[in-house]
């Protein structure tokens, strides 16, 4: 099991943020990201909205720092751990200014970088830019195709149904062999696609861990599965956020329950009251839990 943090403070969901977190800004985000990093976490997150309708924001919240941004100013200030989009909305971006944009981090950071992306489905948001909605999961897949086939590459090139490059440069690019790609959604269908487009991880949202163990189990029966060349790592996130300080076998129990239901990888979040006692959740839980594998 390995252990990743929903990174506070560039989020703000009503549901799950603390108090503290709307008056925080960089100083203390920083000190998040390094006190994760000295700890031993596997990775944190930034997550992609370009602007929330005000009709979404009840559940969605109000707050999204520019992941690109986020990313790279934690990148600065951190040594091992991996800097994770959780995730891109693929709709909103052409794939040649993902693998540049991304690519760029993946130099800053010395090789740090998880793509992770999904289709998307604010769909006020995709018609507040402009962007198609309907076909978004077909252009979707056409956007991974293109991406994997620019990513590390100088001359990237790729003739597909949505997309189509030739006779061109992005500079800088990926340095990592292979960037980790994370595949999200909430559906039966993304965990096909990340199985299909041979991802790391799936990394579904919204769903009871049990509902998981269930979809997988369906999946692995297939012959897209036994034809993957890599393990298919499965990212969730515990609800509600884990407090432990407080309760030490409330947080056990949780890891026990995710990892019974096909957990690899947990992103998660604390309860606290303060910044000072967030730093202090960090650290408990790795007493608990052990350092991430």
């Amino acid at each position: 099991m390995r252990y990743g943090i929903i990174t506070p403070i560039l989020i703000l969901n009503p549901r799950v943020a603390n108090e503290w977190e709307q008056a925080a800004g960089v100083d203390e985000l920083l000190r998040v990201a390094e006190t994760a990093d000295r700890l031993g976490y596997h990775h944190l997150t930034a997550s992609n909205h370009v602007a929330i309708p005000h009709s979404a924001s009840d559940r969605r919240g109000r707050r999204y720092w520019d992941p690109a941004v986020a990313l790279g100013l934690i990148a600065g200030r951190t040594e091992r751990i991996r800097l994770a989009t959780y995730c891109l909305v693929l709709g909103y971006h052409h794939p040649l200014e993902i693998v540049k944009r991304y690519g760029t981090l993946d130099v800053a950071s010395k090789g740090r970088l998880i793509l992770g992306v999904g289709v998307g489905s604010l769909e006020e948001e995709f018609a507040m830019l402009g962007r198609p909605f309907a076909d978004r999961g077909e252009r979707a897949e056409d956007a991974i195709r293109a991406i994997q086939a620019a990513l590390g590459k100088r001359e990237p090139e790729y003739h597909g149904t949505h997309f189509s490059f030739t006779g061109v440069t992005v500079d800088p690019t990926t340095i990592q062999e292979r960037v980790p790609l994370w595949i999200g959604g909430r559906s039966a269908r993304s965990l096909r696609r990340a199985v299909e487009f041979d991802a790391d991880a799936w990394v579904p949202f919204a769903l009871d861990p049990e509902e998981v163990r269930g979809i997988v189990a369906r999946a692995r029966a297939t012959d897209a599965w036994a034809r993957r060349s890599r393990p298919l790592d499965v990212g969730l996130s515990p609800e509600p956020p884990l407090d432990p300080l407080g309760d030490r076998a409330a947080v056990r129990a949780a890891i026990e329950r995710y990892r019974a239901c096909g957990a690899t990888l947990l992103d998660l979040r604390f309860r606290s009251r303060s910044l000072e006692q967030h730093l202090e959740q960090l650290a408990a839980f790795v007493e608990i839990a052990g350092p991430s594998d």
